[in-house]
């Protein structure tokens, strides 16, 4: 049965890695429907808004969508409803994405680049799995108004509400448990529960649900100390779950573990599988339209979806491979570069790893 992919470019140095993405994706000899539609700042342009309805209706008739990035600096003075970002935002509300798996890998060929000794990340291999649609990004009330009352009296003073129901912690701990059960067997639960009426409940719930994953080994961290440990000893995780804040912050740190966040790619999935896949870099408009950005993530991105909402993960492993063929014949782009390697540019990149699938 042929599979709809919706691409959606973007903004900034969106459409170039996502060229390359299609390129890889068209060389794998699936049956593939590939649409395209414009999303963030390039939407604006066009129709006034990031997500337009057209753009949006594609994507739920998606049995996966490939996004670029979005942004860019020209775009910071407009309303909020209207910046680029809220498209990302909008297409994970719209449709329920509420698991964010984001891979932490560091190749070998890279454990140089890591902002790490080589020998506390050589081998890294962690998952992190981030709550996406609730949390205090999406909390209510929020808003900005004036004190009436105490020391600041007559002042302006911001508030953002955080909350979690029950159901919104078990499906996304069902998601960590399962992703433990496939590979090391451990998952460590990240929160703030010495301080958080929000986090406790979120523990509670965890330990519950572990009751059905007795394969599982569970076990608790404060995120103040997962950060820590996050620099200290990260070999030591193998899954982490968290809530939205949390994780928005965990996973970028994770990220430079291994080198370059252009390496890392991530998968948002619903409750039937359809998932938006996106490498976590963003739209780099300094370096767009150069020929410089690493593509890598954004290929990477395409394995994801091919293993989780296509159901090919033959295929899936087969870029995978490429890719670190590719890296161990040191071929770099600019970000990853060092003495003794080749730097190639993106388009250049996407021809290795093009040669290394056949």
């Amino acid at each position: 049965m042929t599979a709809r992919i919706v691409v959606l470019p973007g903004d900034g140095i969106g459409p170039e890695i996502a060229e390359q993405a299609m390129r890889v994706l068209g060389a794998l000899g699936l049956d593939l429907d590939l649409q395209q539609a414009p999303v963030g700042g390039a939407a604006y342009e066009i129709s006034g808004h990031p997500l337009p309805d057209s753009t949006l209706e594609l994507a739920r008739s998606a049995d996966a969508i490939l996004f670029g990035a979005v942004g860019d600096w020209k775009y910071d003075q407009l309303d909020r409803a209207l910046r680029p970002e809220q498209a990302v935002l909008g297409l994970r509300k719209a449709l329920g994405l509420f698991a964010n798996l984001r891979p932490a890998i560091l190749y070998e060929e890279l454990a140089n680049a890591s902002s790490l000794k080589p020998d506390v990340v050589s081998g890294l291999d962690i998952l992190i799995v981030r709550e996406l649609t609730g949390d205090i990004y999406f909390g209510q009330p929020r808003g900005v108004r004036i004190l009436e009352h105490g020391p600041y009296a007559g002042q302006k003073q911001g508030y953002d509400t955080m909350h979690y129901a029950q159901g919104e912690i078990r499906r996304i701990a069902h998601v960590a448990f399962q992703a433990a059960a496939r590979r090391q067997g451990r998952l460590c639960s990240v929160d703030k529960s010495n301080v958080l009426e929000t986090s406790q409940l979120w523990r509670s719930t965890v330990i519950d649900v572990a009751r059905e994953y007795p394969q599982v080994e569970l076990s608790h961290m404060y995120v103040d100390n997962a950060a820590m440990q996050l620099v200290r000893a990260p070999k030591a995780f193998d899954v982490i779950v968290t809530g939205n804040l949390f994780g928005d912050i965990l996973s970028d740190e994770a990220a430079m573990l291994t080198g370059s966040i252009g390496m890392l790619p991530s998968a948002s999935l619903n409750a039937s599988r359809q998932g938006l896949y996106e490498p976590c870099h963003g739209s780099a408009p300094d370096i767009a339209g150069k020929n410089q950005a690493n593509p890598l993530a954004m290929i990477l991105s395409v394995a994801m979806m091919l293993q989780y909402s296509l159901d090919q993960p033959a295929s899936a492993l087969r870029i995978e491979q490429a890719v670190r063929h590719v890296l161990a014949q040191g071929l770099r782009t600019p970000d990853l570069y060092e003495p003794g390697t080749t730097r190639v540019s993106t388009t250049e990149m996407g021809d290795a790893v093009l040669k290394a699938l056949k």
